[in-house]
């Protein structure tokens, strides 16, 4: 028979807190009159858990794969409940107080989260640099990345419905599950609420099995790479800007500033820039439609439309003009040559013409290249949507 609520505790070595966590749960079921279970996604526990579990009305899922993303997806999809809350079971938050939670989701909220500072957190419950430096920077990064209003991205207290955990595809192994968790509803558009909740000290002897700096490096990797925009597109433009307005002016007329007077070496740099900074740009382009046809990412509506856009033969076009204008920008600088038989050059003079005209046909060349793989990315996306 289906459960209204299943509440889902991942654990691993968790026998000090696993039964106290467990009968809150029940208490909480009993309290507010829900047809509710509790599944425990065992990691692999050496330290009797299992039993624990099983003694104390748990249904216990044996979940081989290790990681904490992996414990909870297991629990997940053999949970029953039409609606799951997950909790860590080293009774840090309490599963008698899951009202708001479950309120929220019944008023069609697809993904509820906790959030401790307003909640409160208790002393010693959150360690200092996590408290003032990881959560903050990294829930203020994901409110930046994804023009999200969420005031505490790793609450492990959560609730969504099953049928938005289907739609979510979640793919992380580790903590970053609950990055990846946020991430995902957003971009598929998911109803999200966040309600306050309480973190108090965990009733554990032993060292939690986060890594202050692993973990917290885990979660700024996934936010970048799930934002594209942020970790490619935006400072590939800034770079783009910056080389082609300082090379403008470069080619033109030498720079000076007091006594610096900055000329042709500097606009190898200044172009250079500007390379990388398209680099970066054709990098964003490459990494959202392999992310989209992958499934690591959901199809947006202006998806399709990439295509219709950016061409094959407009690519091919464009890449063959700039470096036909490199070219003949070359053949200038030698007619500039042969008119002085050879011999030696004005190195400033010469040098705004060869520079440019170097960096055009290589930006050309990789228009080109880019063209014919962006073009084989979009076959493989029309094979699949076939």
């Amino acid at each position: 028979m289906n459960k209204e609520l299943s509440i889902v505790m991942p654990c691993l070595n968790e026998a000090e807190t696993l039964e106290i966590c467990i009968k809150k749960a029940h208490d909480f079921f009993a309290e507010n009159n829900i047809n509710g279970e509790v599944v425990i996604a065992d990691n692999g526990s050496s330290d009797g858990s299992q039993n624990i579990a099983i003694t104390n009305g748990a249904r216990v899922i044996n979940i081989p794969k290790k990681g904490y993303g992996c414990a909870l997806k297991g629990g997940i999809e053999n949970a029953s409940g039409k609606f799951i809350v997950m909790g860590d079971a080293d009774d840090s938050y309490d599963f008698r107080n899951l009202n708001l939670f479950l309120t929220k989701l019944r008023e069609g909220n697809d993904l509820v989260i906790g959030n401790r500072f307003k909640g409160g957190i208790q002393k010693n419950a959150m360690p200092f640099l996590h408290k003032y430096l990881g959560n903050p920077v990294l829930s203020f990064l994901g409110r930046i990345f994804f023009n999200l209003d969420i005031g505490d991205f790793h609450c492990g207290l959560r609730g969504f419905s099953k049928d938005a955990f289907n739609k979510m595809q979640l793919t992380t192994s580790g903590m970053e599950f609950a990055s990846e968790m946020i991430v995902k509803s957003h971009l598929l558009k998911l109803k999200i609420a966040e309600v306050p909740t309480t973190l108090k000290k965990d009733g554990r002897s032993r060292k939690p099995h986060l890594n202050t700096w692993s973990d917290g490096w885990r979660h700024l990797r996934f936010l970048l790479l799930y934002s594209p925009k942020w970790l490619f597109l935006y400072p590939g433009l800034f770079l783009m800007l910056f080389g082609f307005i300082c090379s403008t002016i470069l080619v033109i007329i030498p720079i000076k500033l007091n006594n610096i007077t900055f000329d042709v070496q500097t606009l190898l740099y200044t172009m250079s820039a500007l390379l990388i900074g398209f680099q970066f740009v054709i990098f964003y382009g490459l990494t959202k439609v392999f992310a989209v046809t992958q499934k690591l990412l959901p199809k947006s509506n202006r998806f399709d439309t990439i295509f219709k856009y950016i061409t094959l033969e407009k690519g091919l076009i464009l890449g063959f003009l700039l470096v036909l204008t490199g070219i003949i920008s070359s053949l200038i600088a030698v007619s500039f040559w042969s008119e002085n038989h050879f011999g030696t050059l004005n190195f400033r003079a010469t040098s705004r013409i060869i520079i440019p005209a170097a960096f055009i046909i290589i930006i050309g060349i990789q228009i080109i290249l880019f063209s014919f793989f962006f073009s084989i990315l979009g076959l493989k996306d029309d094979a699949k949507s076939n």
